[in-house]
């Protein structure tokens, strides 16, 4: 097993944890995080682009002229696709683009990802990021005491009290934090760095391993 220091709020090491070799030191499988990427991509798509065919534009409730005897093509409606003003062929309609993919393949993907972090050393490990009061000041200071980059992801346990931490870091251009049955494939590629809580370490292992 990999062991990795565990830092407090000052940056200061306090520790050391062990981590999962299975979850965090896998061989990264490319084709299940991209997969996962684009399902994550797809699902966000609105799917609200819609077009009016000839049964939904207004007008054309007669024949334009008659059947027989101008020379000209039959018509029965002005409103038909070659008439300015009529439906469109074939025209988008409100639809989901939202798909699954497997849930090995997920599983894999977010190990894939965490494993990529770590070889990476975009890997960081806090025994805590409670905080007495919600203050964008105090967490900045945080931020730059541990020297996390610019779009750093901070993960923390569900049980965990960081409601004021999670306020504190809203307004932190960058800084995004979520709990660790909220961690998706997107979020942790996007990130340059990830943090995590040694509550989050263990209960991402529980899940994954």
């Amino acid at each position: 097993m990999a062991q990795i220091d565990v830092i407090n709020r000052s940056g200061e090491v306090v520790g050391s944890i062990e981590l999962n070799d299975a979850v965090f030191a896998i061989e990264p499988n490319q084709q299940a995080l991209f997969d996962a990427i684009i399902m994550q991509q797809a699902g966000k798509r609105q799917g609200t682009a819609a077009t009016k065919g000839r049964s939904e534009v207004s007008g054309g409730g007669r024949k334009p002229y008659r059947q027989k005897g101008t020379g000209r093509a039959r018509q029965g409606s002005i409103r038909a696709p070659q008439y300015r003003g009529g439906g469109t062929v074939f025209g988008p309609t409100p639809r989901d683009y939202s798909y699954k993919i497997n849930k090995k393949v997920r599983r894999l993907a977010l190990k894939s990802a965490l494993s990529e972090k770590l070889a990476e050393e975009a890997f960081g490990v806090m025994d805590s990021l409670a905080m007495e009061a919600p203050k964008t000041k105090d967490f900045k200071a945080i931020v730059e005491a541990i020297q996390a980059p610019k779009k750093t992801l901070f993960i923390v346990g569900m049980g965990e009290d960081t409601d004021n931490a999670y306020m504190s870091s809203r307004n932190l251009p960058g800084i995004s934090m979520m709990n660790s049955n909220g961690i998706n494939v997107y979020d942790l590629v996007n990130a340059n760095k990830i943090m995590l809580t040694e509550a989050a370490v263990k209960e991402i292992e529980e899940a994954l391993a």
